[in-house]
């Protein structure tokens, strides 16, 4: 019984709690320090099953496609990717649509502090958290180049930023539908990346995914001021009450504070739109030349194979004189009058 009991610390989510409801009791958690622990073993298991999938699966490709040294960090990390997001997105969509966050939009925000959590909303955030601190020692492990560890490292550190900060201040109804449109996003680009790999002509998924880049940041701005600007004002409880999970909903309250929340984040989602545009710029910038350098070779080659000189009449010459192969010369002899 000791062992199970230690077995189940690792193994499932702690700090359960019997909420009373209208049709009885409902099960739902909080977070606390053993969260820790749980979050270590889903990291050993990140680990495993990122070892499975490089082996199995990306190796193989890699020794079919013989790529250049980084092109195969570059498909190593857009493999492991495409399969994390697409788990992802499957999970986060059914969790969002079984609690009812889409069809309710007003669940985002009422009732906060969300303290108490459903199970698979609780499971959902540690193996997040899991996923991107096995991201770390990953950099290690896979021998990443030196000029693409600050890249990565910023990446790994905005998400468990995003991650932890919506699971420590009760946002996790909030973060979980921005984390879907995120993985959705970055989903679309990576599967893009190793489509390009195979094909480079291939440039039909990177239009989709600029596409959906542009709408999930629409959704995704939308929410900010839906939620910031408008719900967390309305919340009833609006004292500081850390012990209840309320930290910053008072805040709000001021207008000068919520306005100056919103401009950060309209400031951040117009840098993101930057890049973006900056990235697809010097994309089509970059197959333009491809095409026109490419039209220039086949023009060329033509016009190589026009000028080309006509073969001669089969034969020799000797003392000026066109000869025949046997020996005998092309002209026709004349005939002497009788």
């Amino acid at each position: 019984q000791v062992t199970a009991k230690t077995a189940f610390l690792f193994i499932l989510p702690q700090y359960n709690v019997s909420v009373p409801t209208a049709d009885g009791e409902l099960v739902q958690y909080h977070y606390g320090l053993k969260d820790l622990v749980t979050i270590l073993f889903y990291i050993f298991i990140a680990i495993i099953l990122h070892a499975v999938v490089q082996e199995y699966a990306l190796d193989k490709i890699n020794r079919r496609l013989h790529l250049s040294k980084v092109k195969q960090s570059k498909f190593n990390e857009s493999g492991q990717l495409v399969a994390f997001h697409f788990t992802s997105v499957i999970w986060c969509l059914y969790v969002v649509v079984t609690e009812g966050y889409i069809s309710n939009p007003r669940s985002l925000w009422e009732n906060y502090p969300h303290v108490y959590l459903p199970f698979q909303v609780k499971f959902l955030y540690l193996c997040q958290l899991a996923y991107w601190l096995h991201a770390l020692p990953e950099l290690y492990f896979q021998k990443v180049r030196k000029e693409e560890i600050p890249r990565q490292l910023r990446c790994i550190t905005l998400y468990l930023l995003h991650i932890a900060g919506a699971y420590l201040l009760n946002l996790t109804r909030l973060g979980l539908i921005l984390l879907l449109l995120q993985y959705l996003a970055e989903f679309f680009f990576h599967m893009a990346r190793l489509v390009s790999f195979t094909d480079e002509n291939n440039e039909k998924l990177f239009n989709v995914w600029a596409v959906v880049f542009v709408v999930t940041r629409l959704f995704t701005l939308t929410l900010y001021i839906l939620v910031i600007g408008f719900g967390l004002p309305r919340v009833e409880s609006q004292a500081l009450d850390p012990e209840r999970g309320n930290f910053f909903s008072f805040l709000f309250n001021n207008i000068l504070f919520r306005m100056s929340v919103l401009l950060l984040v309209c400031l951040f989602q117009a840098s993101v739109m930057w890049r973006f545009i900056h990235f697809q710029l010097r994309r089509w910038r970059e197959y333009w030349n491809e095409q026109s350098s490419r039209k220039r070779a086949a023009a060329a080659a033509s016009t190589k194979q026009q000028t080309k000189p006509l073969k001669r009449d089969s034969g020799y010459h000797e003392n000026g004189v066109v000869k025949a192969e046997n020996g005998t010369s092309p002209r026709t002899k004349k005939l002497k009058s009788p």
